[in-house]
């Protein structure tokens, strides 16, 4: 048998004395909040920049990919369904 302490899993981890006063876990939620959004990093104009030319050019790249096979499918079922073939 074992020596240690068992602890009951509805139990928080605070211990014991963690209050249940629900103003308490609201205010130590915005603490850490506040804590969090301390270790945010904003980034500069020029990695603004970069980071919107990005996104732009991988949407554009999206964009063409999709229309692409949008087109090529298209083309493949009027042939596949069209009667008598194309220009029919």
């Amino acid at each position: 048998m074992s020596t240690s302490e068992h602890t009951s899993p509805t139990r928080s981890a605070e211990g014991p004395e963690a209050s249940r006063n629900p103003f308490v876990a609201i205010l130590r939620f915005v603490r850490e909040v506040i804590a969090e959004l301390r270790k945010v990093v904003v980034p500069t104009g020029r990695e603004l920049g970069v980071y919107t030319v990005t996104v732009l050019g991988f949407v554009l790249f999206m964009i063409l990919l999709v229309f692409g096979l949008d087109v090529a499918f298209g083309w493949l079922a009027d042939l596949a369904f069209t009667v008598g073939g194309p220009g029919a």
